[in-house]
């Protein structure tokens, strides 16, 4: 006899990365790997490994929608994570459905360029950004530079990583976090509710194996809400873990290599390389 269980279920809408170490590869591992089910709707197909992105093509409009729709009347879902919408259009199309399916819990990163550098959002998308779909986030992560180029800020302290804070959240979103790993020191995040501040500090880690840290670490919050965590906890959560996958990672590639999503794990079928 089948056992039936109560399983949580987060949903990501972003493109696929075929180096499988950032977008929506990256985001149903760490769905996975937080004891989470996670369905996929994709945006965007790029063609790209460690050393950069070589190919960008976005999937037509109703396919995207139709992919939303699918999952929403059948499985449902208990969170939201968005990564790269990169145009207009379906920037657009994206708020739309989250309202009209009544999506609430939504976590949204903004993702505008890659590790490597290269562009994955139509400079004119910002402001579709601001206006559209960050006044329905639960919990908005951007790093130094998107935070810059939302606010029109420079940002270089942590007291300036506050003041951007409070801009973004006055765009409409409920909670905000600034991901300070582009500051020197300590990687430190900076939390704001529009109470209070919490900084989520950790040790840097002196690694190149980075591709995908913005995204993971939105779908770990994603995960840790649709288990009923907190939302401070579940940002806590989400950095605990995110630091682990770059400590214990493991070089793939001859660039920025992935995280190890499932560190926690006993390690499978590793061998030694020279």
């Amino acid at each position: 006899m089948t056992q039936t269980l109560a399983v949580p279920r987060a949903m990501t809408i972003a493109g696929s990365d075929s180096g499988a170490g950032a977008g929506i590869q990256a985001d149903l591992k760490t769905f996975a790997a937080m004891g989470v089910y996670g369905t996929a709707v994709i945006t965007v197909v790029t063609a790209q490994n460690t050393l950069g992105v070589t190919a960008i093509k976005e999937l037509p409009l109703y396919i995207i929608a139709a992919q939303i729709e699918a999952i929403i009347s059948d499985i449902g879902t208990d969170t939201v994570k968005t990564g790269m919408l990169s145009s207009p259009a379906i920037i657009k199309l994206v708020s739309r459905e989250i309202r009209r399916l009544g999506l609430t819990q939504l976590i949204v990163d903004p993702v505008m360029v890659s590790k490597r550098g290269d562009r994955l959002l139509h400079k004119d998308s910002v402001e579709y950004l601001k206006k559209d779909l960050i006044p329905l986030a639960t919990v908005v992560t951007p790093n130094i530079p998107e935070a810059e180029v939302l606010t029109g800020m420079t940002i270089r302290t942590p007291k300036d990583a506050r003041e951007a804070a409070k801009a973004i959240l006055s765009l409409g979103a409920k909670n905000i976090v600034v991901k300070g790993g582009h500051l020197a020191g300590d990687a430190v995040d900076t939390f704001y509710d529009g109470h209070e501040f919490s900084e989520l500090r950790s040790a840097r880690i002196d690694t190149k194996n980075t591709h995908g840290t913005g995204c993971t670490f939105a779908s770990a919050i994603a995960a840790s809400l649709a288990k009923g965590t907190p939302m401070l906890e579940a940002v806590s959560q989400a950095k605990t873990y995110v630091t682990e996958a770059i400590r214990l990672s493991y070089q793939i590639g001859h660039g920025h290599g992935p995280l190890n999503h499932f560190y926690a794990l006993p390690p499978q079928g590793m061998r030694h390389t020279t």
